[in-house]
């Protein structure tokens, strides 16, 4: 009887991570970007496939943070690029305790400072292993198919294209409006 269980058991794992046309491949790659979702900084659902066709800019953001003045950079991308990009910020106090505040208060530091528009993402895990999906996909090969990358700082920034392909990421210290960035865009 263990027999007959084991070996239905890896029957079924074996199942598990085989493609429609028959291809063994790694069941974690199946996740897709734009198969993520978030919730937003107003706790709506929202889905990464709402921004297919266009660019989209994950950031990691902290309102007590040396980088925070980055949010006017961050807004100004949005504004001059708005129509190519979608820019997500994902606030997280997982750096240095730097973002301590809740949805609220987050939203209203972000207008009030900075005139935030773009998209805002409720509070967020990034380390550990409550990391939220988004980050999960940004940061492991095995998702994203192209790098194990790392957020070392608050205002890491990845850039995802508009099929969903993971592109690059930056570190804190380049601007959103930095050339390797932009030129992306144009």
């Amino acid at each position: 009887m263990l027999y007959k269980t084991l070996f239905m058991t890896s029957i079924a794992a074996t199942l598990a991570c085989v493609s429609p046309d028959k291809q063994p491949q790694n069941a974690l790659s199946d996740q897709r970007f734009h198969d993520l979702t978030f919730l937003d900084i107003h706790g709506k659902t929202r889905s990464m496939s709402e921004f297919k066709g266009r660019y989209v800019l994950v950031v990691n953001t902290a309102s007590e943070c040396g980088y925070t003045p980055q949010y006017k950079d961050l807004q100004a991308l949005h504004q001059q690029w708005g129509s190519k990009i979608t820019i997500l910020g994902f606030p997280c106090n997982d750096f240095g305790g730097q973002e301590p505040g809740d949805e609220k208060s987050i939203a209203g530091f972000c207008a009030k400072n900075f005139g935030v528009e773009f998209l805002m993402a409720s509070k967020v895990q990034i380390k550990g292993e409550n990391r939220h999906p988004v980050y999960r996909w940004l940061m492991s090969k095995s998702l994203n198919g192209l790098s194990d990358a790392e957020v070392r700082w608050n205002f890491t920034k990845f850039l995802v294209n508009g099929e969903g392909q993971w592109m690059a990421s930056f570190p804190s210290s380049v601007s959103p409006l930095d050339p390797q960035i932009t030129k992306q865009l144009r």
